[in-house]
């Protein structure tokens, strides 16, 4: 499956559109993640556990979009849009949003 955040694929022609796909992922932070990552805030440098969160939660919401193209007898997704939101209460939570256009390619 070709997942681009392009609007065509070179080298390939769009056959058909077959719809918008999308897909979701929200994240819980625990607590001892949100303390460590308060002091790597304060003391500077990356917060690898907020990092590894938020790749997973890509990740998961990219897998969604493929599933839902590939029912849709599709072979790529083209203009995909990714965004983070923190939601929830506190900002408890992370989310990743992922949607793009379903299309099959030659």
């Amino acid at each position: 499956m070709i997942v681009t955040t392009t609007p065509s694929i070179e080298g390939h022609t769009i056959r058909e559109y077959r719809g918008i796909v999308t897909g979701e992922a929200i994240l819980g932070a625990n607590i001892f993640r949100d303390f460590f990552a308060g002091i790597t805030d304060i003391i500077g440098g990356r917060s690898g556990s907020y990092e590894k969160v938020l790749r997973d939660a890509r990740e998961r919401a990219l897998v969604e979009i493929e599933q839902q193209a590939a029912e849709r007898g599709c072979n790529a997704v083209v203009g995909v849009d990714i965004d983070y939101e923190v939601v929830g209460q506190n900002g408890a939570m992370l989310m990743v949003s992922v949607s793009g256009t379903a299309v099959i390619v030659s």
